[in-house]
């Protein structure tokens, strides 16, 4: 086994802590990633909050990372020690279920592998993910990581970007579209950015002026107050694509009225259970989707368009260990809009 270091949580403490950690041996499509800059995603502070008394196991968070490649296996041609390169969400699949097939690895009917909390499809062991010094990947999960892209700042596009880009491609986002982002945090923002670099017509819609600033420098033309019902009916059946990434339990009513005849609702931000009107859809024969992180086509033309732009994530970089201070303000959500931990301090 391989040793590294991280930050771990275990079934008696919530609370993350610097721990030794062993990786797997080098198979032959493996890389060993030296994990320069993580993440700090909701999903991260979710897993934590679920992590029981009852839990025997261990959790080591991350799922967005950019690093340097460290050592390659027998069989990887593709990468080199020293190379630049990024991993997401997701580090393997079946490969072989149509969706799979198709490109689309992170709907793979037999669940894919997540980079944490996942279960190793060759030795059933449990993932450990990118908060940590090293980790180590099957090749086809590592994307090469585009020159001129600052390597913190890229590490959200990862996790948070490539799920806002998904449905931006999917439903056809582009010059003469009219996209609305409703709210204005780590997908929300990058949102905002790819829409516009699209071509689109971009606004977002908040629950306060407060953000009407930074949404505008993000590229955002207009910007709607959802608590101001002479606003939101002025854009009443008007956009074609609304990207919702607000992470709260809250009515999907209003956004649906705002989304065009035709049009479409991506629910992105918050996962539980949702009650929809049918009148609300019947009325301008409106569409209600979700989407969730991105395949391995999905994922390399986002880094390249990324690239292309100019596109990275706002972020506040944090040496690594200050993750547990991180971790609480993002429960706050205070932050603007994305917590990067620097893991040179575990060396």
């Amino acid at each position: 086994m391989r040793s590294t270091t991280g930050w771990q949580a275990n079934g008696t403490t919530r609370t993350l802590r610097r721990a030794a950690l062993e990786r797997r041996e080098l198979r032959p499509d493996d890389i060993a990633v030296r994990v320069d800059y993580c993440g700090v995603c909701h999903t991260d502070l979710h897993a934590l909050q679920a992590l029981g008394s009852a839990t025997n196991g261990v959790l080591v968070p991350g799922h967005e990372f950019t690093g340097v490649v460290a050592e390659v296996g027998s069989a990887v041609s593709d990468f080199s020690p020293g190379d630049p390169v990024a991993v997401g969400n997701i580090v393997d699949s079946c490969g072989t279920c149509r969706m799979c097939q198709a490109g689309q690895e992170n709907f793979c009917r037999e669940f894919p592998t997540l980079t944490y909390g996942g279960t190793d499809r060759q030795d059933g062991s449990t993932t450990l993910g990118g908060y940590s010094r090293e980790y180590v990947v099957s090749n086809r999960f590592t994307y090469p990581l585009p020159a001129g892209l600052d390597a913190a700042a890229t590490a959200p596009l990862l996790c948070a970007g490539v799920t806002v880009w998904e449905p931006l491609q999917a439903l056809g986002v582009g010059p003469g579209s009219t996209v609305a982002v409703a709210g204005l945090g780590g997908l929300g923002h990058l949102a905002v950015k790819m829409a516009t670099a699209l071509g689109a017509t971009t606004s977002v819609i908040s629950r306060s002026l407060d953000k009407a600033h930074e949404a505008r420098g993000l590229g955002a033309e207009g910007f709607i107050v959802s608590t101001d019902a002479e606003q939101m009916e002025a854009v009443r059946d008007h956009f074609d694509v609304v990207i919702d990434t607000i992470s709260a339990p809250h009515d999907l009513a209003p956004y649906l009225r705002v989304t065009a005849v035709d049009g479409t609702l991506s629910h992105l931000g918050h996962l539980g259970p949702v009650t929809v009107e049918t009148m609300d859809l019947l009325i301008g024969r409106k569409k209600l989707s979700s989407a969730g992180s991105g395949g391995r086509p999905s994922t390399a033309a986002m880094l390249h368009f990324c690239a292309e732009h100019g596109i990275t994530a706002d972020i506040e970089l944090l040496p690594s260990s200050q993750v547990n201070k991180a971790l609480e303000r993002l429960a706050r959500n205070d932050v603007r809009y994305r917590f990067v931990l620097d893991m040179s301090d575990l060396d």
